[in-house]
């Protein structure tokens, strides 16, 4: 099966590129400089982001499902980041350094399975999940801190019960 793996739409964040800390902190972000290699991984480009580069942490929504499983939590984007990662058959470095809690979900937003599996060891894990009927789509989570990573799908089903960003028809 062909694994379709995305990053966030870059859109949302844009306003939020240059502002000034105390702008960002009105919106409860808060701009890091990046210090060491792999601290910080961006959601939209799904790599990560260099020694000297800048982040935004803020709260993202990952999930807005009417359901139990409707999600918040803590995310970095790299400022300046425009390129979102869509990609088939391809499973990003930050991605496949890192433990991962993969979450499958159908089509209302619940949860059918989740499994914890090694970053290099993604596409079995992400094919099983797939693979139930009843899953609409994946998400991925640093299985560490819990945040939000990515969003992986079958290749070819964008759309069919939300949008690529997560956000759901009503």
């Amino acid at each position: 099966m062909a694994l379709r793996i995305l990053g966030l739409d870059p859109k949302p964040f844009l306003p939020l590129y240059g502002l000034s800390d105390g702008e960002l902190a009105a919106h409860g972000v808060i701009r890091q400089r990046v210090d060491e290699p792999h601290g910080a991984p961006d959601r939209i480009e799904l790599r990560d982001a260099e020694p000297g580069e800048t982040v935004l942490l803020l709260n993202h929504e990952y999930l807005s499902a009417d359901s139990p499983y409707r999600g918040r939590h803590a995310i970095y984007v790299r400022e300046g980041a425009v390129e979102r990662f869509d990609a088939v058959g391809v499973v990003p470095d930050a991605l496949r350094r890192r433990l991962l809690s993969l979450r499958a979900f159908d089509a209302a937003g619940m949860m059918v399975d989740a499994d914890v599996v090694d970053g290099a060891a993604l596409e079995p894990l992400a094919e099983r999940l797939l693979a139930d009927s009843r899953t609409a789509f994946v998400h991925a989570h640093h299985a560490r801190r819990g945040c939000y990573a990515a969003r992986i799908e079958r290749a070819g089903t964008a759309g069919r019960h939300c949008d690529a960003d997560n956000r759901w028809w009503r």
